[in-house]
């Protein structure tokens, strides 16, 4: 590669947060600086943001009763600072890029309208994408933006693992597996071949990203094999406030019997289910941690959680073969000690053993030095894949001489 070096914005819209960060980019990444938007739709938000030596540039409570204002403040506040002028591009994540899209790509106006058209698949995720795209484009008509899709580390999965049982016109018209956390599968393989070699990395891995989404991943080779996700981020494990898998014959009874909408419905699956659901109380595991011992409500969300998550790692084990390395990551991946050992707990058939003092420490490796699997934690990095991507892409369009332009 030149000695271009672009600043590029990488932006991670959530279902309640926004994360974002400013990197330079070159031969060498500089991360500029990083930040969340939280607690987006409720009473009040939080807004933060450090730079790259880690001092404290902006922290405060907000109103933030939508994405759109969330939006309209990071850029009032990039806008009016020193660190974030004079961008180049803006990286976003895209949850979806349907059977299309399979690398990233700048944004265009066919890409804005096939991403609408997509929308219906990924309903609690791509409008509010597709919302930071159109705000950037009012703040900075010009500047160039990149979508970067999660969908497409898992898109050369086997065809069997991403068929349904269904007729298959309906996979002609795009129904079928794509599996999501792609970016953060990236960074993690990455990091990986990084930390422990290219020989590690290229052996059998499952990537467990556990935080409010969540998704377990068969890596060989460095490319997917299986996820936990399929058609929409809602299949798969127990989540936050995801139902994660169901009997379809579920989805008909509320709709039949109990005479539902499908907003009804896709309000319980994705809004009202999972650990809140089952608890009544908290989608957030490290809530139900601290109830445990006095809500047995808390108690059964947290085993049924750990339980789904032993099946389908067993499960993907089974599709590699065999199992070398285990990756922990996401909020709850990275933080969560007892989670971590609920799940392995048992697997010691598989060759996975847990050290209780490396785990309750967090340590880079949490097995055992005899263990023949590698039980790893890796803090992830979507934002900085976004980066690299966007990064890529424009200099491999200034190598065609293409110049700058907008949407």
């Amino acid at each position: 590669m030149n000695d271009s070096c672009y600043r590029i914005l990488a932006l991670n819209s959530g279902s309640s947060s926004i994360k974002f960060s400013l990197h330079s980019m070159g031969r060498t990444a500089v991360e500029r600086l990083t930040g969340r938007i939280e607690r987006i739709g409720r009473r009040e938000g939080y807004f933060y943001a450090r730079g790259g030596d880690g001092r404290s540039l902006i922290e405060k409570h907000v109103v933030l009763p939508d994405h759109a204002v969330a939006l309209q403040k990071l850029f009032e506040w990039l806008h009016g600072s020193a660190l974030a002028r004079d961008l180049d591009a803006v990286g976003h994540r895209v949850v979806h890029g349907g059977s299309k899209y399979n690398r990233p790509h700048l944004v265009t106006h066919e890409l804005i309208a096939e991403l609408r058209r997509l929308s219906p698949f990924a309903p609690e995720h791509l409008p509010r994408e597709l919302a930071a795209i159109e705000a950037v484009q009012r703040h900075n008509p010009a500047l160039r933006q990149i979508a970067c899709f999660d969908t497409a580390f898992h898109r050369n999965m086997p065809r069997e693992a991403q068929l349904y049982g269904l007729p298959r016109h309906l996979w002609d018209e795009g129904v079928l597996r794509y599996g999501f956390h792609g970016l953060s599968c990236e960074y993690v393989m990455r990091e990986l071949a990084s930390e422990a070699g290219s020989k590690v990395a290229a052996g059998r891995t499952v990537v467990a990203h556990l935080g409010h989404g969540c998704s377990m991943t068969a890596v060989r080779d460095g490319e997917s094999v299986d996820t936990t996700m399929g058609f929409t981020p809602t299949g798969g494990l127990v989540m936050g406030s995801r139902s994660g898998d169901l009997d379809p014959g579920v989805i008909l009874y509320l709709l039949v019997e109990k005479g539902l909408s499908a907003a009804q419905v896709n309000e319980i699956v994705n809004r009202k289910g999972g650990l809140l659901g089952v608890s009544g109380t908290s989608s957030d595991m490290e809530d139900l941690l601290e109830r445990e011992n006095q809500d047995p409500r808390a108690a059964l969300a947290i085993r049924l959680f750990c339980y789904q998550a032993k099946k389908f790692l067993g499960a993907l084990v089974a599709t590699l073969g065999g199992l070398d390395t285990l990756v922990f990551t996401g909020g709850m991946g990275e933080n969560a000690p007892a989670v971590r050992w609920r799940i392995c707990e048992g697997l010691e058939f598989l060759g996975i053993r847990v050290d209780p003092e490396r785990n309750e420490a967090s340590g880079a490796v949490i097995s055992f030095d005899d263990a023949p699997v590698s039980v790893r934690v890796m803090k992830t990095n979507e934002e900085l894949v976004i980066a690299r991507h966007s990064y890529e892409l424009l200099w491999s369009k200034e190598g065609e001489g293409e110049g700058s332009g907008g949407t």
